[in-house]
């Protein structure tokens, strides 16, 4: 199926916390047009998919959205670690940290959790590939 390296394809090397941005980042990781419901968008339309090459690659980009996610939440874990009292008070970073501590926890930065209804997979391949773009922010 797939060969995993222990490794980032982009290594992530944030020094210094921001748990501010940290909330902003997260929405790309788990908010309405996230790397969460990109891989899930296009890993469910590949099933009707009429055409064995663009069923391989919607795998392919569902892949690839999969390791965006580890690439953001590797950002968000380097921006959130070793806070202070003092850092998260301040930043507004308090009502996640009560929740999730600094755990990776898929939302959008204005707290909506990530849920299935971000995305949508209707087996018209047409629609389909125009809701890719326009989660994309692509134009036809």
């Amino acid at each position: 199926m797939w060969r995993y390296e222990k490794r980032l394809q982009y290594p992530v090397n944030i020094k210094t916390p921001n748990p501010k941005i940290a909330q902003y980042v997260m929405s790309q990781y788990g908010g309405p047009d996230g790397e969460i419901g990109a891989s899930m968008r296009y890993l469910s339309q590949r099933y009707t998919m009429p055409y064995k090459m663009q069923k391989g690659l919607l795998t392919d980009i569902g892949t690839e959205e999969l390791a965006h996610m580890e690439m953001i939440a590797a950002i968000v874990q380097q921006l959130t670690r070793n806070l202070t009292p003092a850092q998260i008070e301040s930043s507004g970073f308090g009502p996640y940290y009560i929740d999730h501590t600094t755990a990776i926890w898929p939302q959008a930065a204005g707290g909506i959790p990530f849920n299935a209804c971000e995305f949508q997979s209707k087996g018209d391949a047409i629609t389909d590939l125009y809701e890719d773009m326009a989660a994309d922010g692509a134009t036809a």
